[in-house]
């Protein structure tokens, strides 16, 4: 496993702390991820989480700006002022703190999303209902109402 795949449901414990799912374990060990960031989604009721690539792609944006133009201003404020540490305790899990919680309305249950090189947070219905959402655009923009996709070919 070297990418965040799939979606799990986990329980949020009486601390308000919740086991990141093994499999996700599994590749933050394998790419040697000691700190993991977290931003809120700009677009959605998520929080991103990455290890210091994700930072490093912001910073990377930044450096080709005027850093005292207001997107510059704007991106570092996002980056740096709008994130946050998550911290892993020995068995895996992390805290849902307010910073999360008010986002994404995790209450009782997270849903995990993977991202291929990130992962999201996401309230387990909220998450279900974007992704239905999803796949009906998806759906409409493959089909175009015909049925079968028009991008995506089927073996013989």
């Amino acid at each position: 496993m070297d990418r965040f795949l799939s979606s799990y449901v986990h329980n949020v414990d009486s601390k308000g702390r919740v086991s990141v799912p093994s499999q996700f374990r599994q590749v933050i060990e394998r790419r040697g991820i000691r700190e993991l960031f977290a931003m809120r989604s700009l677009s959605q009721p998520a929080i991103n989480v990455g290890g210091p690539e994700m930072m490093e792609h912001f910073e990377k944006q930044m450096e080709a700006l005027d850093p005292f133009s207001d997107l510059y201003q704007e991106m570092a404020l996002y980056a740096y002022g709008d994130g946050a540490y998550l911290k892993t305790d020995s068995e895996g899990r992390i805290l849902m703190s307010d910073f999360i919680r008010s986002h994404t309305g995790i209450a009782d249950r997270v849903t995990f999303v993977g991202l291929k090189d990130t992962f999201q947070l996401w309230e387990p219905d909220r998450f279900e209902a974007v992704r239905g959402a999803l796949r009906d655009r998806l759906r409409e923009k493959l089909t175009g109402n015909r049925g079968a996709p028009a991008s995506i070919e089927t073996p013989e």
